[in-house]
């Protein structure tokens, strides 16, 4: 992915059912950009697998996170299987203070309330070529019993028929592919104009860089 030039960032939000690759393809981006910040989640659900506090959530009490919410320190939060998720607004805003892109990936619900508070953002709906697919892989990821893949299988065909609220669409059926559609979609929101600022200044002051060798 090339360097990243609007003057003006925009928070990224990856939305996805449950078991849709969001957090992955969001972790992997941000690999890769040093622009690109990620919004760690705090949660009130248990580890699963290898996952590590502070790495990939902040995992907390649920007394912890009630004063957190009561506090006003989420910029967005939403109750999702029984466990609550929210994203810390100091981040958000530290990271576009310091002239970075933040990335989220959220369920419906908490990219609503975003949406809601007319923040500059770029919606991507993630989504498995199928249904079958995306119970395939919750059976695959072997963290969740029978009955908590059917909530979260229910849960999907809501959260897809909400999809028409959002910008883009990308579906996972080769995660390398997803990787690359979400790459150009932020290359494509990069590069509008109404994210640049004095661009005739610039162009006088030789700001754009001559990449091709030929200037």
């Amino acid at each position: 992915m090339t360097p990243l030039y609007s003057q003006n960032k925009f928070l990224i939000i990856l939305i996805a059912p449950s078991g849709g690759g969001k957090s992955t393809i969001a972790k992997e981006i941000v690999k890769s950009n040093p622009d690109i910040d990620y919004s760690i989640s705090y949660t009130t659900r248990k580890p699963r697998g290898d996952e590590q506090h502070g790495k990939d959530y902040f995992f907390v009490s649920e007394n912890e996170f009630q004063n957190m919410k009561d506090k006003g320190e989420f910029f967005e939060y939403a109750c999702v299987h029984d466990n609550w998720y929210g994203t810390s607004g100091k981040f958000i805003e530290k990271t576009i203070e310091k002239g970075h892109y933040a990335m989220l990936d959220i369920d419906v619900e908490g990219a609503k309330q975003i949406m809601s508070q007319s923040i500059d953002a770029v919606t991507i709906f993630i989504i498995p070529p199928s249904i079958s697919v995306l119970e395939k892989r919750l059976i695959t990821r072997g963290t969740d019993d029978q009955e908590v893949i059917r909530r979260r299988l229910k849960n999907a065909e809501l959260e897809v028929s909400n999809v028409h609220h959002f910008q883009y669409l990308v579906v996972n059926d080769d995660l390398g592919d997803a990787i690359e559609d979400v790459k150009r979609i932020i290359m494509v929101e990069s590069a509008k104009i109404k994210r640049f600022e004095k661009i005739k200044e610039k162009f006088i002051g030789g700001y754009f860089e001559c990449k091709s060798g030929n200037c």
